[in-house]
């Protein structure tokens, strides 16, 4: 068998690949065309894969996707080859869950707001009046702002999209005695802390319930625009929106206009239609938005999880064993 990797790794991680790979021979590509030549007899491809050196594939079983989301990885000839996919989901959970429940918090304890007044030197608790009449003169007027501190078991919390970042939201919203509700386009059993989960079609139900609205939904033909004026009607005017799923799935004209309007109390997020975001774009300048850039992933440990999953495939490929995160090609994950 032959395994062909592109673009090259690293000296340290080769030598684990081919390690895992045993009897396995691993091409470490150096250029495109260096990897439709050695595709041709391959069994197994780790990195970026083209329709060029697809093409060039005569026997070719197993991708193995470097990333978890695939909007930018996945082509029509990918779609329709034999070939099994794999991606890198299941690395993020924790962390993201964690950035999650920073953003929960923030809302919770009205921290965003105190942040922007520490730098004021302003002593003004939200609700008094001070804090009434510093925020009603921004660029949108923030109702909700007048509201007390919410107590958080008092909230429900909905997510959307319950993988292994949802469920890992799910198991931290619980321990702070939240109401946890989800709904999934294939998971019907909810994890741990969640107290409901409906399919898919359940979204206005949850939108409805929710004072917190956590997207962890992936990119995929469905998901484009998902949250879109409309669908953002749904939700409570005293609820936030957080999504660290994929900025396409919510179009942020939308979604700034339902700000304006005061159709939601606030949104946090971390991924956009446009990344970076632009600098002129009106989010900068909502006092009821975290904007984060694109960092909720980020830890010390993916590294190392991006490797142990690739070399954990590799011997399963190698042993004709079940290859882990199987995708759905044709459905993007």
């Amino acid at each position: 068998m032959k395994m062909v990797l592109f673009p090259p790794v690293e000296e340290e991680r080769l030598q684990a690949i081919r390690q895992a790979a045993g009897p396995m021979e691993v091409i470490n590509a150096a250029t495109e065309a260096q990897a439709a030549q050695a595709v041709q007899e391959a069994d197994a491809f780790f990195g970026k894969i083209t329709p060029g050196i697809l093409a060039q594939a005569r026997r070719l079983r197993w991708v193995q996707a470097p990333t978890a989301s695939l909007e930018h990885y996945i082509f029509p000839e990918l779609v329709e080859h034999p070939c099994t996919l794999t991606n890198m989901r299941g690395l993020y959970g924790d962390v993201i869950a964690d950035h999650v429940m920073g953003y929960v918090l923030c809302f919770a304890r009205n921290l965003h707001i105190y942040l922007r007044q520490q730098w004021q030197k302003r002593w003004a608790p939200v609700g008094g009046e001070e804090s009434r009449s510093t925020w009603e003169h921004g660029p949108c007027r923030i109702t909700p702002m007048d509201r007390a501190h919410l107590h958080l078991s008092d909230c429900t919390l909905g997510v959307v999209g319950v993988g292994s970042i949802g469920s890992e939201v799910a198991r931290r919203a619980a321990c702070f005695s939240m109401r946890v509700l989800g709904i999934d386009p294939r998971r019907s059993t909810p994890p741990e802390g969640m107290h409901q989960l409906r399919p898919v079609e359940e979204l206005s139900w949850l939108l409805r319930e929710s004072d917190f609205v956590v997207i962890a939904a992936p990119h995929t033909p469905r998901t484009q625009g998902w949250f879109s004026r409309e669908v953002l009607r749904q939700m409570k005017s005293s609820a936030y929106l957080i999504n660290v799923g994929r900025g396409a799935v919510v179009p942020l004209d939308d979604l700034v206009e339902a700000l304006r309007a005061g159709e939601l109390a606030g949104a946090a997020l971390d991924v956009f239609e446009t990344e970076p975001l632009p600098a002129d774009h009106p989010l900068w300048e909502m006092p009821q938005v975290i904007i984060t850039p694109h960092v909720a992933a980020a830890s010390v440990h993916i590294a190392s999880r991006h490797l142990q999953t690739l070399l954990e495939n590799i011997r399963r490929f190698v042993a004709g064993e079940e290859l882990k995160n199987i995708v759905d090609k044709a459905l993007w994950f």
